[in-house]
């Protein structure tokens, strides 16, 4: 039962907050947040029986049982399991508490803690998972729970714009998703994680002839099949090219659901099935191929679209998406362990960047363009000064936590094979561009003079308006500053912890996959390292020593800088050749369908209805004598017919 409580008892103050919310208003935080407090002790208590024990199967009761599919609600932990609750249970309670501050006074208070507290029940239900479906239903519920929030100010068209289109975007891959879960159940008979991997050996050799409804035959193997596809949905969920487009725009939604969904939990959860799935991709080495070839150009790509955006929030949504492209890389070699290293040690510094972020946002009120800020690091100190902690993390700065898990995704790559080597030199070269545009981040908004209120090129609050604030900067209220400073430690103190050695036993890795120490391993790890400090050391030359110089480059490289700015035109491609079509296509057929077809034959048949009323409403003519001739005249040819026939 203790089990159940984790995943339950959000759920809990979901119910309770969206049945009464309308009475307890302000007061939601007192539901949510001991519940997620509580979640997170049992949490804890649960990692260390797993440390110290077996994993834990606990069948809740039978969901669907109709010949030979059977399925049951079950939870599954293990010590993969046991670190993901504990990242999703610690960063959700600080959230919890981070967003009575942020969202002090706003409309809909109670139903946004409402959403975040289903959020974290439907994420941990996802972890907890023992079997594909019972995945696959929370799978949709984290996504749906992602809609609601990025939407939560609804009023705003932005926000709408981009709650749709994380919606739509996601159900291309989960469609592909789907599709896998089916043939998992055609091919093994059964959706429980422990009895498909037990026989997918048994599936090794065995091939599909995709070609087959016509006519043709290309072989591929089953399994690479299965892999691909569930693949699919994982480059959905974890914004891998190419549907990263929808993570950069759920930034309209608020700060702290960034931080949660779509830095630390939501956006992991591909890189987690790909990582709990280890025994069945370690079996389909193209897939895997797939796996990394994607996560280090998504880890690139993503990299330098964030070099040249402005709003504070987009460049560390672009920041995720290049993490999160490492991530897939690692997994894609083999290296599971270091994935899942760089996904916990990121889960704590990127919520701490998004945070520090609406902190900046909040004292600013509500201004996102870094262009009007400037000067902020005496004003806000304690932001300042977690925002450098977080920003050294996600550079890999000697160490911090990111430079233990960065440094063990470059190692395990180096020294995995051919394509490993490629993919470290692209993950050295993004490790640059990292440091650089998280300083370039760091110094634009705290150093150098106050912009505040001067209007600049961008859109936004009025000059006059924001110059009425710009005396009266100051720290937010403690609700706010106490998460950044644990996730802080958190950021430093995750790398120490010795995560590689506890999961690396639920891990298998398929060969090469594995950190070594010794000369090569040392030599990538001090590229590793250099490669961040000049990134930083770049960023200061370029946006402190020479304020200047951003302007130059960008109209000496002009091209580049648009290609940049304007996401390589990845929007703009889809809008011409997906969206614009099938909104054609939707409006051609709607007239010639809809309008000529569906609608004329209704519109036949009421017009056919009112001829043939109006018609009879000419033998009603009120007179008796008609009716009697008409009554005789009909008596005449009933008997006529009786007589001939």
């Amino acid at each position: 039962m203790k089990y159940a409580l984790i995943p339950l008892l959000p759920f809990a103050a979901f119910l309770i907050i969206g049945l009464f919310g309308y009475w307890i208003k302000e007061r939601a935080h007192w539901v949510a947040v001991p519940a997620v407090g509580v979640s997170f002790l049992l949490s804890l208590s649960t990692f260390f029986e797993i440390a110290n024990g077996p994993p834990i199967h606990v069948t809740l009761y039978s969901w669907i049982t109709s010949g030979a599919f059977d399925v049951s609600i079950g939870l599954y932990v293990d010590r993969l399991t046991a670190a993901m609750l504990l990242l999703v249970t610690i960063v959700s309670g600080l959230v919890h508490v981070y967003t009575i501050g942020y969202m002090h006074g706003e409309t809909g208070y109670a139903r946004f803690f409402a959403y975040i507290a289903l959020f974290t029940f439907s994420m941990l239900m996802l972890v907890m998972a023992d079997n594909f479906l019972q995945l696959y239903v929370f799978w949709e519920a984290v996504g749906l729970c992602s809609y609601l929030l990025i939407g939560h100010w609804y009023d705003r068209k932005s926000a709408c714009d981009a709650a749709t289109k994380a919606f739509v975007v996601n159900r291309v891959g989960d469609f592909g998703f789907g599709l896998g879960i089916m043939l998992i159940f055609v091919t093994f008979g059964s959706l429980r994680y422990d009895e498909v991997f037990a026989y997918s050996g048994l599936m090794d050799g065995q091939t599909i002839n995709l070609l087959k409804p016509l006519g043709g035959e290309w072989l591929v193997g089953t399994l690479t099949v299965i892999c691909l596809l569930l693949f699919a949905g994982a480059v959905g969920k974890s914004a891998q090219v190419p549907l990263h487009v929808w993570l950069p725009d759920a930034m309209e939604g608020p700060t702290p659901i960034s931080a949660l969904i779509h830095a630390a939990t939501m956006v992991t959860a591909g890189v987690f099935l790909v990582a709990r799935l280890a025994p069945l991709y370690n079996l389909a080495p193209a897939a895997m191929d797939v796996v990394a070839v994607t996560g280090g150009l998504t880890a690139i790509f993503a990299a330098t679209i964030a070099l040249t955006q402005n709003d504070i929030k987009r460049v560390v949504a672009y920041s995720t998406v290049s993490q999160l492209g490492y991530m897939m890389m690692a997994c894609g070699l083999g290296a599971y362990t270091a994935g899942m290293f760089h996904l916990l040690t990121h889960g704590a510094f990127k919520a701490l960047l998004f945070l520090c972020c609406g902190s900046i946002i909040i004292a600013l009120h509500h201004e996102q363009d870094m262009r009007r800020m400037g000067g902020l690091k005496d004003k806000l100190p304690v932001t300042y000064w977690t925002m450098v902690v977080g920003s050294l993390a996600l550079a890999g700065f000697p160490f911090t936590a990111g430079f233990f898990s960065k440094d063990d995704i470059l190692v395990s790559a180096w020294l995995s094979g051919p394509l490993g080597q490629v993919l470290s030199v692209v993950g050295l070269l993004t490790a640059f561009l990292t440091a650089f545009y998280s300083f370039r981040l760091l110094f634009v908004v705290f150093w150098g003079d106050s912009r505040v209120g001067s209007g600049g090129a961008s859109a936004g609050a009025p000059p006059a308006k924001m110059a009425t604030h710009a005396d009266h900067i100051h720290e937010p209220s403690p609700t706010m500053t106490v998460p950044l400073v644990m996730l802080a430690i958190l950021s430093i103190a995750t790398g120490y912890f010795g995560i590689p050695n506890f999961i690396s036993p639920v891990l298998p890795s398929p060969g090469g996959g594995e950190v070594h120490h010794g000369g090569p391993a040392t030599i990538i790890m001090l590229f590793a390292s250099a490669m961040g400090i000049a990134g930083i050391v770049a960023a200061y030359v370029v946006y402190v020593r020479s304020p200047m110089m951003p302007q130059r480059l960008a109209e000496k490289w002009k091209q580049a800088y648009a290609l940049s700015f304007n996401k390589w035109y990845v929007d703009e491609l889809y809008d011409r050749t997906i969206v614009k079509p099938t909104v054609d296509l939707a409006n051609g057929l709607w007239r010639k369908v809809d309008v000529a077809v569906i609608d004329a034959l209704v519109n036949g048949v009421a017009s056919a209805t009112v001829l043939w009323a109006r018609s009879m409403r000419l033998v009603q003519s009120g007179e008796v004598q008609h009716y009697a001739l008409a009554m005789a005249l009909g008596a005449v040819a009933i008997l006529g017919v009786y007589l001939l026939f």
